[in-house]
């Protein structure tokens, strides 16, 4: 039941998809900063600020690059984010 919960929550949330290329001595050099944002444009042409700190998982040898999925809740507040 508690599966089935958590799903419908996941189905509820908002999602936006963006594709992203930051090397690895950029992300060091300007996004490491607390409180940074990263500004891009969505797939679907929206806007989008969010914090650099949430792409870090990410991060390799060879930068942040590839497609992602970020999750918010109704009120535009960062659930999660995933590689897409």
């Amino acid at each position: 039941m508690a599966l089935c919960s958590k799903f419908r929550q996941i189905l509820k949330m908002n999602k936006i998809v963006i594709d992203i290329r930051i090397s690895s001595d950029e992300y060091l050099k300007q996004y490491q900063q607390p409180n940074c944002m990263v500004s891009t444009v969505s797939r679907d042409g929206r806007s989008i600020q969010f914090p650099a700190n949430i792409l870090k998982p990410f991060l390799l040898h060879s930068g942040i690059n590839g497609s992602f999925c970020i999750f918010f809740d109704s009120k535009g507040k960062f659930q999660s984010v995933s590689r897409y």
